[in-house]
C-alpha cells in the first residue's frame, strides 16, 4: 500500500521533473540572443524567467526547507543585464531543480505539515503549501516560455 507521503514525494518529483523537461526542450534551440530578446516592450525575456524561477526555487525550496544557505536577489532577476549564457542558464536552473528534488526526497510524513514562511510567503502555513505553489509558479512561468518561443518564432519568420 502506498501512503500519502510517498505519493506527495513521487508526484511532486514529476510535476518538477517534467516542468524542467520543458522547459529544457524548449530553450535548448534558442540561440544566446534569443533567450535575451524582448518580444515586446513589456514583460520580460526568456533568460529573465530562467534567472527568476532558479531565484524562486533556490530560495522557497532550497534555502528554507533545505537550508542551502542560498540568498536571494530577485529585483536582479527580471534586471540583470549580464546576458549570461544560456549553457550557464540552465546549468543553474538544473541545479535548483536537483534541489527541489532532493528536498521533496527528505520529507517526512510530519514534514508536510511544518510551519513555513519566508518573505513574499508569509501566508503559506506549512512545507506543502509552499512546495505546491512554488509548482504552481512553476507552470506558470512555463507557459509564458511557450508563448515567447511561438513569438520568437512567429518574428523570425519560421513558422
Amino acid at each position: 500500500m502506498t501512503t500519502l507521503n510517498t505519493t506527495l514525494v513521487r508526484d511532486f518529483e514529476r510535476n518538477y521533473r517534467e516542468a524542467a523537461q520543458k522547459i529544457r526542450a524548449l530553450v535548448e534551440p534558442l540561440s544566446d540572443e534569443q533567450i535575451w530578446t524582448r518580444p515586446y516592450p513589456y514583460g520580460n525575456t526568456i533568460g529573465h524567467l530562467l534567472l527568476h524561477l532558479t531565484g524562486n526555487l533556490s530560495y522557497y525550496i532550497g534555502a528554507e526547507i533545505g537550508g542551502t544557505g542560498y540568498v536571494r536577489n530577485r529585483p536582479l532577476e527580471f534586471t540583470d543585464t549580464s546576458r549570461a549564457p544560456k549553457a550557464e542558464l540552465l546549468a543553474k536552473f538544473d541545479q535548483a531543480i536537483s534541489t527541489v528534488m532532493a528536498v521533496i526526497k527528505k520529507q517526512s510524513e510530519q514534514d508536510w505539515s511544518a510551519a513555513y514562511t519566508a518573505k513574499g510567503f508569509e501566508d503559506c502555513g506549512d512545507r506543502f503549501t509552499a512546495i505546491l505553489r512554488c509548482a504552481a509558479h512553476l507552470s506558470h512561468h512555463t507557459g509564458q516560455i511557450i508563448y515567447l518561443c511561438k513569438e520568437l518564432e512567429r518574428s523570425s519568420g519560421t513558422v
